[in-house]
């Protein structure tokens, strides 16, 4: 993968690529594999689609149409080939060599943003992990001097395939040490969830698909300066604030996690387990949708996909339509709050633009609605009641 694009250097050039294999998500356009190699440090020069039944197995595209983006990145003069699919370590080993320059795909493309983005001891360890793990299965890619070499007659093996052996083996080693890291800060998290809970503490996850505004809803929430921009995976690590929501429903826990998106590697899934555990154990989920993004429905149903993978389906949601000071006059909703079908469920939604701070105080009204109730429905004994009854 390139390096991210510096001050005084220009984004690499790079072609892009996607394979439309009938699927009902295919991206025609390329545009979210675009904004995804601009966030890495490339340049976009070119776009190829083409249609296929099924992926050749050692192209992925076939020879034919690696033989039209070799003559295009040679007149194009890029210097690196994107698919927007995943290709396997043959199909891209023999890419490479067909069009003699790297070729990466989306789930690489991610890592590498993961990678320059991850700014706390946490994320990082997670991103180093889900890259072990994906360059494991790639050692014969890239080094020549890894590949199987033969010895004298009748002699199989040699110094090469004592090198890759040598190779995977210290990797396996570096994915041990570093899941025996990730264990402890995730231990170090399960004590502050269970501080929080004896506190009685009401907990509120924003989750959404990547570059749906969530830290900016969250800064208008909490006044707080988390980093946000019009960035896809603009924020990595968790942050957790006190939202207060007026005397009568006190204050709740509010934490911004890491967005969602189409095809997600499950590597990095497996390995920010414990950020996304936050979600999960959430007593509420703000669900922020980008309004303005004609593809939101498809973007919701991703979330989902995602949200029942890491154990956080059956959590309460509360869909929040974000970034309305984008939609035309003509767009805009008539109402501030209405219901919204989801999986043939009624949920309700919440029209909001967390850069203007509008419909911001409909959102907080709807939060101590549901605090309100919540702490209604607790039996006798529980944490909440018990400080209610002390507080009384």
């Amino acid at each position: 993968m390139s390096l991210p694009a510096q001050p005084d250097r220009p984004s690499a050039p790079a072609i892009l690529v996607g394979v439309d294999l009938g699927l009902p998500h295919f991206d025609a356009e390329l545009e979210e594999l675009g904004l995804l190699a601009e966030t890495a440090g490339l340049q976009p020069v070119a776009r190829v689609v083409c249609k296929r039944k099924a992926p050749d197995a050692a192209l992925f595209i076939g020879k034919g149409k690696a033989d039209e983006i070799k003559l295009l990145a040679d007149q194009t003069g890029a210097t690196e080939v994107l698919f927007d699919q995943a290709l396997s370590p043959a199909q891209q080993r023999n890419l490479e060599r067909h069009l003699d320059r790297p070729v990466n795909d989306r789930t690489l493309l991610i890592l590498e943003i993961f990678a320059q983005r991850a700014r706390s001891h946490e994320g990082k360890l997670q991103v180093e992990l889900a890259r072990l793990r994906y360059v494991s299965t790639r050692l014969v890619r890239r080094w020549s001097h890894l590949e199987r070499q033969t010895g004298g007659a009748g002699v199989r093996g040699g110094p090469g395939e004592k090198q890759i052996e040598l190779d995977r083996r210290m990797i396996g080693d570096a994915i041990k040490r570093t899941r025996e890291r990730l264990e402890k800060v995730k231990r170090q998290r399960q004590t502050q969830r269970r501080r929080r809970e004896r506190q009685g503490s009401f907990n509120i996850s924003l989750v959404g698909y990547t570059n749906a505004g969530k830290t900016t809803l969250f800064n208008g929430l909490v006044k707080a300066r988390a980093y946000a921009a019009n960035q896809l995976f603009a924020t990595l690590d968790t942050t957790t604030r006190q939202l207060y929501l007026g005397e009568a429903a006190q204050s709740v826990s509010l934490s911004d996690t890491v967005g969602f998106i189409r095809d997600l590697p499950h590597g990095l899934i497996d390995a920010f387990q414990a950020t996304l555990q936050e979600a999960a154990d959430a007593d509420l989920l703000l669900h922020v949708v980008d309004a303005a993004n004609p593809n939101y429905p498809e973007q919701i149903g991703e979330v989902q996909r995602v949200l029942h993978e890491i154990g956080a389906g059956d959590v309460p949601q509360l869909l929040v339509f974000n970034k309305i000071d984008l939609l035309d006059p003509g767009q805009r909703p008539r109402q501030a709050n209405d219901l919204f079908e989801l999986e043939g469920v009624q949920m309700p939604r919440v029209f909001v633009s967390g850069a203007t701070g509008e419909g911001l105080p409909q959102l907080r009204q709807q939060l101590a609605k549901v605090l309100s109730q919540r702490k209604a429905e607790q039996p006798a004994g529980h944490p909440e009641a018990e400080i209610r009854e002390t507080s009384a």
